[in-house]
């Protein structure tokens, strides 16, 4: 039987609701509804066994594994233990990654950005297409069923995905997120430009990039009609590979739809790639002002990078209430520059954290707070004007590159009210944080936490040990809407397999068609 409630207790720690250098951190009982995923209710004052005991009465609750006997509601009680140094955490979002650009993660050598697209990501992407109609090849399956697999491992409960032009892999994409449960935004790459698309790997036609959009949105909708898990977003990959009828045509396709649909693109991430923009677009006044052009700059747009980003191009941001996703790996790893954050927040743009998987090296967010952190204190050697007390306001603090991980990102997806935090009446997206407790050195086991707390650092203290120490080993389970997604006992990798051919028996193939697929499966 389904309990009523689930009772999580031990210490919460979550970001307050504005970009702040502190963390609010609570220790008590937090209670979920499993009806709607919901957080009912806070008590900061339960503490011990006894408090806990007090509370479930004062409810008329009872544990689960109670005897039949008892009296009370039913409740399942999740802890996170004090002498382990656990916590619970709001989960990670992360607002802009390539799912099938996951296999060539570290893959970049000594590229910038516009030679990285031709060498490594537009021929992984274009080997996503299948010759069957309606069905993902089985490398989709497989780098896309992996790449949801290791972010939820990294704690992260909502994705903003570019997918690719295909049709069938990216509604595979929305599936898996959709099964999974994991959150998600899932966008049908657009490219018609042949000037700056390959001829291997382009849209057929403006119309028909149009159009095909459509079918993963009418998909998308199937799946999940309320979009409680996976909702669709229009994604132009960025100006220079769409021609201006086509980036005009999807600005209109997503006010189509009530509420509009979100958008997502790039801009400024690299100067070379500003400049062709100024030569491909020479009637605009700026990057950002192509997209304002044809109606893409929306309250509901999402911009990855915004590196080099002009004071005029900033304010016209904000005014169209457009967001930033920043992708601090990507930007250091194809050499593209450092994004100043603190000057965006400063002119009250949103801004939320991006791997940017494969140009980020990762997919873990918690890398990216990492070098959120780092980057931001080279600004002050690079931006004119910085020095002393100037360029030491251009830092992002541990504290506030975690909100920028959790608040910040829900933010950039429009559901602040919704996840990033533990406020009543969230929805509890939350990861399980195990820091363990002091293993002497020798008698560590390859498992365990890299991370070392001694047992005299403050909860602050620990913090900031696993924000430059941790990684996925410390993430011990992890809740979308009240549900455990990923654990110990989840499957991963090694259900492609099945998993693909439930796919293909769900796509209605038969005959023929399905004994070619299994076939090549084997391969």
């Amino acid at each position: 039987m389904t309990p009523t409630y689930i009772v999580f207790v031990g210490t919460f720690v979550h970001s307050p609701r504005s970009v702040s250098k502190t963390l609010a951190i609570h220790q008590g009982a937090l209670w979920v509804s499993t009806a709607d995923g919901r957080i009912k209710g806070t008590d900061w004052t339960v503490v011990t066994e006894s408090d806990l005991c007090d509370l479930l009465k004062e409810k008329g609750w009872a544990p689960e594994d109670a005897p039949r006997y008892t009296s009370g509601t039913r409740v399942k009680i999740i802890r996170a233990r004090e002498e382990h140094n656990e916590f619970f955490f709001p989960g990670f979002i992360d607002t802009h990654i390539h799912a099938p650009q996951y296999p060539n993660s570290g893959l970049f050598g000594s590229t910038t950005l516009l030679d990285w697209l031709k060498q490594y990501t537009f021929p992984m992407e274009a080997s996503f297409g299948s010759s069957l109609p309606n069905i993902p090849s089985p490398r989709a399956f497989r780098a896309y069923n992996q790449v949801v697999s290791r972010t939820l491992a990294n704690g992260t409960t909502f994705a903003s995905y570019f997918a690719t032009i295909h049709v069938s892999a990216t509604n595979l994409l929305a599936t898996l997120c959709q099964k999974r449960g994991q959150r998600a935004l899932i966008g049908r790459v657009c490219m018609d430009n042949p000037d700056f698309s390959e001829p291997y790997y382009i849209d057929p036609s403006t119309e028909e990039s149009i159009e095909l959009n459509k079918e993963v949105i009418s998909h998308i909708q199937a799946i999940d009609p309320e979009g409680t898990m996976v909702k669709p977003i229009i994604t132009p990959r960025f100006a220079l590979t769409c021609t201006p009828t086509a980036m005009r045509g999807l600005a209109d396709l997503a006010t189509s739809y009530e509420p509009p649909l979100h958008i997502q693109t790039h801009i400024s991430e690299n100067t070379q790639e500003i400049h062709d923009v100024h030569c491909q677009f020479p009637s605009a006044k700026s990057y950002a002002d192509v997209y304002d052009t044809y109606g893409l700059l929306t309250p509901r747009t999402i911009l990855a990078h915004g590196v080099h980003l002009s004071p005029d191009e900033q304010d016209l941001i904000h005014d169209r209430g457009a967001k930033i996703s920043h992708c601090p790996a990507s930007n250091s790893a194809l050499g593209s520059g450092i994004c100043p954050v603190r000057k965006l927040l400063d002119r009250g743009i949103t801004v939320g954290l991006g791997t940017d998987v494969s140009g980020g090296y990762s997919p873990s967010i918690l890398e990216a707070v990492r070098q959120a952190c780092l980057v931001s204190r080279l600004l002050r050697h690079v931006e004119p004007a910085s020095k002393g007390d100037e360029g030491a306001k251009l830092v992002l603090s541990v504290e506030e590159a975690l909100y920028l991980a959790t608040r910040g990102g829900a933010a950039a997806v429009n559901m602040e009210n919704d996840i990033g935090g533990f406020d009543d009446g969230m929805l509890f997206d939350a990861q399980l944080i195990h820091l363990g407790r002091f293993q002497p050195a020798g008698r560590r086991s390859s498992g365990e936490s890299q991370v070392d707390i001694f047992g005299w650092e403050t909860w602050e203290e620990k913090i900031h040990k696993w924000v430059w120490s941790g990684n996925d080993r410390n993430v011990k389970g992890v809740w979308v809407g009240g549900k455990l997604v990923h654990g110990s006992d989840n499957a991963g990798e090694g259900a492609v397999r099945s998993s693909w051919w439930t796919w293909v028996l769900s796509a209605g193939v038969v005959g023929v068609s399905a004994a070619v697929a299994m076939r090549r499966l084997r391969l």
